[in-house]
């Protein structure tokens, strides 16, 4: 039975090939489902976006026509327009008279217009500065007319006489006889000096512009008989 077995020929390992052969096939029906339902999910995005375009592409086609249709009528209007222009420009210039001629000298009046009216303005501020500068001339000679305020001064003399005898009564008199424009006289007193011999101090009002106190002090010294000189006590302006 052995020398019999031995003598066939036994495919032992044919488990192998079956089983092979089955995992092949099971991996093809396997990939022939996937391509199957991924050929079909591209198939349907596809289709969406064709039927989108579609959609897309008709309302196109009927904005296009709808300008297409403006265009058309705005053109009708605008030649029905240029026709009428014309026609109605075409009815004037045959009814109308033939225009005239311009002035050649037309410009130069307009010239001549603006020229006197330019005039008439300097005429008119120049007369105005006329006026002013009269008004500030009449201003200017009140303002000088118009008298200031007087600067006076008192003034207090000390007249000192030559000796004790000399009658200060007498001096007095004869000082006050002095009389000068601007000049007022005041009050007088004796006041001692020393071994009984008094000085007059006599008080006087001047006007600075008029009245010079060295002139009036000569004058005074001018009594020689009662004076021997005179100082200046006190000076003050009023």
């Amino acid at each position: 039975m052995a020398l019999e077995l031995a003598h066939e020929n036994i495919w032992f390992d044919k488990w192998r090939v079956d089983d092979a052969e089955r995992q092949f096939y099971e991996k093809k029906s396997s990939a022939s489902h996937t391509s199957g339902s991924a050929g079909g999910q591209v198939s349907a995005d596809v289709l969406n976006r064709l039927t989108k375009l579609e959609s897309e592409n008709s309302a196109l086609s009927k904005t296009v026509s709808t300008l297409e249709k403006t265009v058309v009528q705005l053109v009708k209007r605008l030649e029905a327009l240029e026709c009428g222009g014309k026609t109605t420009a075409s009815a004037t210039t045959s009814t109308s008279a033939p225009p005239s001629k311009p002035e050649p000298m037309e410009e130069d009046d307009d010239d001549d217009e603006v020229d006197l009216f330019g005039s008439d303005d300097e005429e008119e501020d120049e007369a105005a500065a006329k006026v002013r500068e009269q008004r500030l001339k009449e201003y200017a000679e009140k303002k000088s007319k118009k008298p200031g305020p007087i600067a006076k001064s008192s003034v207090l003399l000390d007249c000192k006489p030559w000796d004790d005898e000399t009658d200060m009564a007498e001096m007095e008199k004869e000082i006050r006889k002095i009389h000068m424009d601007g000049l007022t006289w005041g009050a007088a007193k004796l006041v001692p000096l020393a071994y009984g011999i008094q000085k007059l101090s006599i008080l006087c009002v001047v006007e600075d512009e008029k009245v010079s106190v060295d002139e009036l002090i000569e004058k005074i010294q001018e009594h020689e008989d009662y004076v021997q000189s005179v100082d200046i006590g006190a000076f003050n302006k009023i």
